[in-house]
């Protein structure tokens, strides 16, 4: 039963993980567009591929899950999920489980204000957003927002072009500069991260952890403490339900004045999932036990509190053969 996991880039933990529960039963299969992608080396076997906007991308794919008797593939980055999602019947018809949410669901994820919008519909907490720069002065001139607020992409990941900002004058700089950005008040309370798994047959969670985090580096979690957080989790739960996820979703809140606040998710591993894996939640064995056809047991295993995560560099080096 081998396994494709594609743009893998410095994802390492993660392809370590599925070769520990494979335990040879399986191979774990990796692809990214860079040779220097260092989680390429973490695989059994690696396939260097075009970008993902490369018109016959889906086509490589594809040849390597026929070549490689392929029974699962997930992507860990946030424009390929789109595709592989749109795909996911062809993928499926050729006995290729995708562990990703329906094409919808990811595309309104990707979708910060229609995310935003989808949130208050379904009755939860929201930070306030605004893709009309004038409706946002009238509102802050009234005194329903103010500064410091975020300019960010409608669509976008990684935190990449996120600016914190003052003033109007940084406002009319940025929205004269880039196109489709939107204005979202600033939260000054303690941020989540929560990863949790839908199964893929069952639709139900199975797991679920939830931590605290510390620090943050290039939009990924850097440093971060286990915690129990009976109100959250309850939160997640009925999102999860009324949103109808699948597989592996990260999930940032943040509370504030003792309300919480769903920011964004993010239908793929985060970052920092790694600090759930080493304190027992054991999403891979999750989705090993889904593409072998079966459920797994409906709950959310127990976990340690005030464990600390904290990530650090390593290298890895790749000696390139002269032809």
């Amino acid at each position: 039963m081998n396994i494709l996991i594609t743009s893998v880039g410095t994802r390492n933990k993660i392809v370590q993980y599925f070769k520990k529960e494979l335990n040879g039963k399986g191979l774990v299969i990796a692809t990214d567009a860079s040779e220097l992608a260092p989680a390429l080396y973490e695989a059994d076997k690696h396939y260097i591929v075009p970008r993902i906007d490369d018109l016959n991308y889906l086509k490589y794919i594809k040849k390597i899950c026929r070549e490689n008797n392929i029974k699962g593939i997930l992507s860990l980055i946030d424009p390929e999920l789109s595709i592989i999602s749109k795909h996911k019947k062809e993928l499926i018809d050729m006995g290729v489980m995708p562990i990703v949410s329906d094409y919808e669901t990811i595309e309104l994820c990707f979708d910060k204000y229609k995310f935003n919008k989808k949130l208050f519909e379904l009755g939860f907490n929201t930070i306030k957003s605004y893709i009309n720069k004038e409706e946002f002065y009238k509102d802050l001139n009234k005194g329903i927002i103010n500064y410091p607020v975020f300019v960010k992409p409608i669509k976008g990941s990684a935190s990449i072009n996120i600016s914190k900002v003052y003033a109007d004058n940084e406002i009319e700089l940025l929205f004269n500069r880039y196109d489709n950005l939107m204005i979202q008040e600033y939260i000054n309370g303690n941020e989540f991260g929560i990863d949790v798994y839908i199964d893929m047959i069952s639709n139900q969670v199975t797991s679920l952890f939830i931590k605290e985090k510390l620090k943050m580096r290039a939009g990924e979690t850097d440093k971060s403490v286990s915690v129990h957080n009976d109100n959250l989790k309850n939160i997640i739960l009925e999102l999860v339900e009324k949103i109808r996820f699948k597989g592996i979703i990260d999930i940032d809140a943040f509370e504030m004045n003792g309300k919480y606040y769903i920011s964004e998710i993010n239908p793929r591993f985060g970052g920092g999932y790694p600090h759930a894996y080493e304190c027992g939640i054991n999403v891979v064995s999750n989705i090993v036990k889904n593409i072998e056809n079966q459920a797994n047991v409906e709950e959310c295993k127990e976990y340690i509190d005030q464990v600390y995560m904290m990530k650090y560099n390593e290298l890895k080096l790749y000696w390139k053969k002269s032809d």
